[in-house]
Formats: C-alpha cells, sequence, structure tokens
C-alpha cells in the first residue's frame, strides 16, 4: 500500500457501559509481604475476575497491575459482574478489599477495541474516590428494576476534569446476597 491510505469512515459512537476495578492497598502489602504473597492475591483476584466476566458475558479490555478495567454492552450485566466480583473477593478472604467504578455513555470507538469518551474517564475517577468495599456509579446509570442491585445516593460531588458536579451513588448488592 505504497502511501496510500483508506477513505476515512464516519467516526463510530457506541454506548457502552465501563467499570475500573482495583484492589486497594496493593503496593503497601507487595512491600510489607513480598512478591510470593502480591503475586497470590492478584491470581486470586484475576481468577475471580475471569470467572464472572465469563458467566456475565462482560469483555475484560485491559489489566492494569492490580486492577483492571472492563467493558459491557449491556450495562445490567456489567453491573451485577462487578457486584459479584466484589463478593467473590470478600468470600475468598483476601487481604486487600476491593472498590470500583462504573460509568456508561456514548464513546469513540477506535480500531474496533479501543474506547475514547467521558464515561470511561468518569468510571476511572470513581474507582479511584471509592473507598475499601465501595462501587461508586453515576445516579441514573443503571435501572434498579433490572439489575440486582441497591443504591445508595451519595449527592452531587466535583469530579476532576468534568465542568458539572455529579450525582453518585453506591452500588450493593441485596441483602442476603
Amino acid at each position: 500500500m505504497s502511501g496510500s491510505a483508506l477513505p476515512r469512515r464516519a467516526l463510530k459512537r457506541v454506548e457502552r457501559t465501563f467499570a475500573f476495578l482495583d484492589l486497594c492497598g496493593f503496593t503497601a502489602y507487595t512491600d510489607e509481604k513480598g512478591d510470593a504473597a502480591a503475586y497470590d492475591v492478584i491470581s486470586s483476584f484475576r481468577a475471580a475476575v475471569r470467572q464472572v466476566a465469563a458467566e456475565r458475558g462482560v469483555r475484560l479490555a485491559k489489566w492494569l497491575g492490580d486492577g483492571v478495567m472492563m467493558i459491557g454492552v449491556e450495562q445490567e450485566d456489567l453491573v451485577e459482574a462487578v457486584i459479584d466480583i466484589e463478593y467473590l473477593v470478600d468470600e475468598s478472604r483476601s487481604p486487600l478489599p476491593m472498590r470500583a467504578g462504573i460509568a456508561r455513555g456514548r464513546v469513540l470507538l477506535i480500531d474496533g477495541d479501543d474506547h475514547v469518551g467521558s464515561a470511561v474517564i468518569l468510571a476511572s475517577r470513581l474507582c479511584d474516590r471509592a473507598e475499601p468495599h465501595q462501587i461508586l456509579a453515576q445516579a441514573g446509570t443503571v435501572s434498579l428494576q433490572m439489575v440486582n442491585a441497591v443504591e445508595i445516593r451519595l449527592g452531587e460531588h466535583d469530579v476532576p476534569g468534568f465542568a458539572h458536579r455529579i450525582e453518585i451513588v453506591q452500588l450493593t448488592a441485596p441483602s442476603g446476597h
């Protein structure tokens, strides 16, 4: 193709739900307990993520050291997957708790597998803001009639990079999960 380029196609925007999951305190844990203990924690976390993602039909976009970025076409599947993973991490008695951020929106699809847009950034920032065991999302991200989750309203907050305050909710499993 000596220098010739294909004609540019129209930019493609798609509706997706994004989640960032992270193990809290991993760096300090590794420093204190060593590489073998850190490896065991990450291996257990990744096994839970892979199992639930496969069961729920959500995509693992990329591993981020002690975290992961996940993408769902159906928001309900991704939200329930994140809740299930948090449950499995707790049930496995992991020495490190998980936290997560979830957001949904229209984003640019680039090269068929990369997503660029404010929903990706918001999910990442919500994960950064979350406390251990907390799953944060923008209010209205999910329909509670379709998702097996409970929503706790946390009010409007400033989120770095966003001009307007974002109404944030915490998502949890219903009691007895």
